[in-house]
């Protein structure tokens, strides 16, 4: 072990602000050096316009699938959404999202509480990501653990 090099290891158990699809990874610090550096050489510049990864380029994953490809759950309150379809699984909660693709999901749970659905995605690394949406009424609560159910099916494979 004298001569092994040792490779730092990131994540949450190092940063607790690390959640893979919900934050930007962080700048390493060389390129802060060299952003400070910039920053010093042109002090008249006006600030830089800061721009998104869904305004720079659109992402196809986010266009809805076809009734006729198979069920999809759009499950949506005032501050998130779960949704279920071909692609996989997506979940927001005001202006942050994550995506979940089936090849990378190990197993999906949903459960009913009053008129709340939660739905959780567990990974195979043994991380698991929870969502819940608040349905207008009952009724609405029970075709979303329908078309839930339906999706599951279709898509994912046990």
């Amino acid at each position: 072990m004298e001569n092994e090099k040792v490779t730092p290891v990131t994540g949450a158990g190092f940063d607790p602000a690390h959640i893979p699809g919900l934050t930007a990874p962080a700048v390493e610090p060389e390129a802060k050096d060299a952003e400070a550096t910039d920053a010093e050489e042109a002090p008249d510049e006006s600030p830089k316009e800061v721009t998104t990864r869904s305004e720079a380029e659109p992402r196809t994953a986010k266009e809805p699938v076809a009734e006729a490809d198979g069920p999809v759950l759009e499950a949506k309150d005032r501050r998130g959404s779960i949704t279920v379809d071909a692609t996989g699984v997506r979940f927001t909660l005001d202006d942050q999202e994550a995506d979940f693709t089936w090849a990378e999901i190990s197993a999906v749970e949903f459960g009913t509480a009053r008129k709340r659905l939660t739905v959780t995605v567990h990974l195979p690394n043994s991380r698991w990501f929870p969502n819940d949406v608040e349905a207008p009424d009952k009724a609405r609560l029970k075709e979303w653990t329908d078309l839930m159910d339906k999706a599951l099916d279709t898509y994912f494979e046990d």
